[in-house]
Order: C-alpha cells, then structure tokens, then sequence
C-alpha cells in the first residue's frame, strides 16, 4: 500500500504539465497584446507627447520583462518538478537550461517582480499629476515591500548555503 502511494504521488507531478503549458497559452496572450500595442502606437508616434511615449515604452519594457518571467518559469519549473526538457544537440540551448534549482527560480521570480514593480512605480512617478498623494505612497509602499522580501530572500538563502 505504501508503494502504491509513493508511486501515486511522484507520478501526480504529471498534473503541473498541462498547468506549465496553460503558461505558454499565457506568453501567447502577452505576445499579441505587446504587438497590439506596438501596432497602435507607431501610426500615432509624431503625436505622442515624450511623456506618453516613454509610458508605452514602459509598458512594452514592462510586458517583455513578464514574457521573460513566464518563459523562466515554464521552463524551469517543468524541468524541477516535471520531467527534464529533452532537447537536441543541434537545437541551440538557454544557457541556464537544467542549471536552475527552485531555489533560484525563486531568486530571478524575486528579482523579476522588483524589476516590474519599479517600471511600475517609475510609470506612476510620471504620470503624478494624475494621482492623488495617498495613492503614491501605497504605490510605494507596496514596492518596498517587494525589495525587502527579495533582499530577505537572498540574504536568508546565502545564510542556509553556509
């Protein structure tokens, strides 16, 4: 009975397969909205403003960041709890393919949401004429919170490595 459990549970990883692919469907919907705002804005370039472009720009920096997040996140996660991506030799390879533990996926994770929330931060910053001052300081708040919690990450996987 106990070997049918074990067994059970280690095949039960199989149920993050369809949920990794779910991922892809994901950076799919990303791709066409990141080129539908592109297709939007060039026709309009000359009559933008250098505020209002900086802000798309933004937001497109913003979406490439994510895209890279979910790409980090399928790959690494299927390779960590799935199954190991069986890849050519002739096909060219990420370089960090099969090198990322959970540890640190969770690290770049960490790092990627910082890197997002202060895109996002810096967007309010421009757009402060538009927002009330208390809203400005959750905004702030909120990203601090995330550049602790990395920065605690970090610093509580550097003292559990030594």
């Amino acid at each position: 009975m106990e070997r049918f459990i074990e067994k059970t549970m280690y095949a039960s990883r199989w149920l993050l397969a369809p949920i990794y692919v779910g991922l892809s469907l994901g950076l799919l919907a990303l791709a066409l909205k990141f080129f539908q705002e592109v297709f939007h804005v060039l026709p309009n370039v000359f009559a933008l403003g250098e505020a209002d472009l900086i802000l798309v720009l933004l937001s497109l920096i913003d979406m490439a960041l994510v895209g890279g997040l979910l790409v980090m996140v399928m790959m690494s996660g299927y390779e960590n709890f799935v199954s190991q991506l069986d890849i050519d030799d002739d096909v060219e390879k990420l370089s960090w393919l099969g090198k990322m533990d959970s540890t640190s996926l969770k690290m770049k994770v960490a790092a990627s949401i910082v890197a997002i929330s202060s895109i996002h931060l810096l967007r309010v910053f421009m757009e402060l004429r538009n927002i009330e001052t208390q809203y400005l300081l959750w905004y702030v708040i909120i990203h601090m919170t995330f550049v602790v919690s990395a920065f605690a990450m970090g610093y509580l996987d550097k003292l559990t490595k030594h």
